[in-house]
């Protein structure tokens, strides 16, 4: 026990140190040797549990993301030390199977649509350029999909910190998409620049290619039940395939289970001002015209709408989720800022407004108390706002 404790010490140091090295300016391969000496033999999710127990102890994420070129260097020499029993990943309408049909769509957006265009800048290159990578924005749809419906699953078996690091990551390569799209309108002359930044996003995207089949599939597939997978084919419907005719998957056993459970007679819910079945309060709240969700007085997300006016995606796995777990590393520091307020007593709301596109979002967030002013939770209210603005006059009588 006591060996099996240094060793854990031993490599939480190492780690501390090769992140120390990158920040002083050394090269992946420079460190490589290092990180691989200390982790020879030691599976990915060992690894992980390493990572997150620095970060337990305080340690920024965006400290761990600095190891992520290292993890695929490695590995990428040793595949059988994360490797895992693909069958699973060979089922067509398996959510693992779909997502690396997705990497084979983005592969493919690489090779046909940016590779062959970036090296020279001029006229017709410029313009398919800019198509390419506007087909490469897709992207955010693959990561939606792999942060809204797998990370959930690794954070109930306690796998927190590769969530945490690879979202990091995902925004990093999220940006620096609407970084090259903004140079390509703006600076198209400015060749060499634009170059580099996607010859750095190209190898950003395939390492994360790399990790997602060889890291994260291995754990996921490792950790999750039938039953599991399936409430994540399930919600996947949620969230915009970059795949064509993914089909249903859809096991016999689970599939009797389904049908028993959907049997149920819902029953009434008494409210203080009146009764409604189950069906009606469901589709009452799915009507309104703006997404809500509520986040109770732990923390824990326990309910959202889906309505047809979503402004964000969501899917049924982020239910039972911690809500700090469900944000970007990048911005969770605000969400927890308004809870921590709320909790407090120093404030009751906070509104946030941004403009995304040809939509004008107005995001608001509400203590939920009891009449005896008990902190039961937080309601988030979304809803695109520039139909109202745009409002004039007056309207008294019925539409035709």
């Amino acid at each position: 026990m006591s060996e099996s404790i240094n060793n854990r010490e031993y490599r939480k140091n190492v780690i501390k140190e090769v992140i120390k090295q990158l920040h002083e300016g050394k090269t992946v391969e420079e460190v490589k040797q290092q990180f691989e000496e200390a982790f020879s033999g030691v599976s990915a999710s060992e690894i992980s549990e390493a990572e997150g127990a620095l970060i337990a102890e305080g340690l920024p994420v965006t400290e761990v993301q600095r190891l992520c070129d290292v993890h695929a260097a490695v590995f990428k020499g040793s595949i059988e030390e994360i490797h895992q029993p693909t069958d699973q990943k060979q089922i067509p309408g398996h959510p693992a199977n779909t997502l690396i049909r997705e990497n084979r769509v983005i592969e493919k957006i690489l090779e046909k649509e940016i590779k062959p265009y970036y090296h020279d800048l001029k006229d017709k290159n410029l313009k398919e350029l800019i198509k390419g990578i506007e087909s490469l924005s897709k992207i955010n749809l693959h990561y939606q999909r792999k942060e809204n419906l797998f990370f959930p699953f690794l954070e109930k078996y306690g796998i927190t910190a590769p969530p945490k690091v690879m979202w990091g990551v995902d925004d990093e390569i999220r940006e620096q998409i609407k970084e090259i799209k903004g140079l390509l309108v703006e600076t198209p002359d400015d060749t060499n620049v634009i170059k580099d930044k996607i010859n750095t996003l190209i190898d950003k995207i395939n390492e994360m290619i790399f990790k997602e089949e060889n890291i994260l599939l291995p754990m996921l597939l490792e950790k999750l039940t039938q039953d599991e997978w399936k409430s994540i084919a399930k919600d996947g419907d949620e969230i915009e395939y970059l795949v064509d005719k993914v089909p249903i998957w859809n096991p016999a056993k689970e599939a009797k289970e389904e049908i028993k459970e959907e049997a149920k007679e819902p029953g009434a819910i008494n409210l203080p001002s009146g009764v409604l079945k189950v069906e009606e309060l469901t589709c009452m709240l799915n009507t309104l015209p703006f997404d809500i969700t509520f986040v109770d007085k732990n923390d824990v997300v326990k309910y959202f709408s889906q309505s047809s006016e979503r402004i964000f995606p969501r899917t049924k796995a982020i239910i039972g989720r911690n809500v700090s777990n469900c944000h970007p590393p990048s911005s969770v520091h605000i969400v927890e800022k308004i809870v921590e307020d709320f909790k407090s007593g120093k404030k009751n709301h906070e509104d946030f407004w941004i403009n995304a596109g040809e939509k004008y979002i107005y995001i608001r967030y509400f203590a939920v108390r009891s009449p005896e002013g008990e902190y039961l939770g937080v309601l988030e209210v979304t809803q695109d706002i520039k139909p109202i603005q745009e409002i004039t006059g007056e309207k008294r009588l019925l539409s035709e």
